[in-house]
């Protein structure tokens, strides 16, 4: 809901990411039981610069969840025009800005699409670790995206600044790293199955295509069946 209000504003945010959403606290009793925790066994702690510095202490797991908030709009622009520069985390960065194709307000959509999975999945669905060992890369992360999705439209392709640098003029992957094989949303998926699983799957991708036009709006997201449907 968040993100279909912020387009609505003409906004495209680029830096969806776990870190920025915040969990509004509905059920006021964890913070009764987090305080009297605190009471009767404190909370380790030192003196640095002659401030006390506290261990982290954990809430108990609320009885009801409240809103998510998202936060930090410092990387947001404006949506109402067409961009191509550099954005996104490296492993949330769209087809589309790898390829420094124009961009708009899909790739929030893709964004939102790969931090779902982490957050489901409990891990990533794209590293972009490159075997040269040098961590994250372009041609590593397009390489695990092509596993995943298959190769890239051409026509998207005939558009992008670089795609000279990873594929060529028909298509072809032409860098020197293995395109994975034996992947797919549905193997990649460990923890659902029957009518969930093909639901939860066929939401994944409404957001993860290399198109952007392709790809669901937020609002069309907002109505999507595993959102909606209660599943026997």
């Amino acid at each position: 809901m968040a993100l279909s209000k912020i387009v609505a504003l003409i906004c495209i945010l680029l830096d969806i990411k776990s870190d920025n959403i915040l969990q509004e606290i509905e059920d006021k009793s964890i913070l009764e039981s987090f305080t009297q925790a605190e009471l009767e066994n404190p909370s380790p702690r030192k003196i640095v610069n002659g401030l006390p510095v506290y261990a982290s202490r954990r809430f108990d797991l609320p009885k009801v969840f409240g809103r998510a908030v998202l936060r930090d709009f410092g990387s947001a622009v404006q949506g109402d025009e067409r961009r191509n520069h550099d954005a996104q985390p490296n492993i949330y960065r769209s087809p589309e800005v790898m390829l420094k194709t124009d961009w708009s307000y899909p790739v929030d959509i893709w964004n939102v699409g790969a931090m779902v999975w982490d957050l489901f999945e409990g891990r990533h669905l794209f590293y972009g670790d490159d075997p040269d060992g040098k961590g994250y890369s372009t041609r590593a992360h397009l390489a695990e995206v092509m596993g995943i999705l298959g190769p890239p439209p051409l026509d998207m392709l005939q558009h992008g600044k670089r795609s000279h640098e990873f594929f060529t003029n028909e298509g072809k992957w032409k860098q020197d790293i293995e395109i994975p094989t034996g992947v797919s949303l549905e193997l990649s998926e460990e923890f659902l199955e029957g009518r969930n699983k093909e639901m939860f799957l066929a939401f994944m991708r409404g957001m993860l295509q290399w198109r952007p036009e392709d790809r669901k709006t937020a609002k069309d997201l907002l109505q999507d069946p595993w959102l909606n449907d209660q599943i026997e």
